[in-house]
């Protein structure tokens, strides 16, 4: 029996456009304390999306302005 390797190979473009298309969400939080009194805490949240994606689930979790109100 012979054992065949595939390997799935993508360009750069195609990673990019599979990216924009989708969209990445990376949120962290870190906390230091020390003795129950808070050091340093931070949090980071990053979004890499399209434009169209974007606005597509920004008004789904209300992170739209509306101008009328603002």
């Amino acid at each position: 029996m012979a054992i065949e390797k595939s390997v799935a190979s993508a360009s750069i473009a195609e990673v990019v456009d599979r990216i924009l298309d989708k969209g990445v969400v990376v949120d962290a939080f870190v906390r230091v304390s020390l003795v129950g009194i808070e050091l340093i805490a931070i949090e980071v949240r990053a979004v890499v999306a399209s434009v169209e994606t974007w606005l597509k689930y920004a008004e789904a979790v209300g992170l739209t302005v509306d101008p009328a109100t603002a």
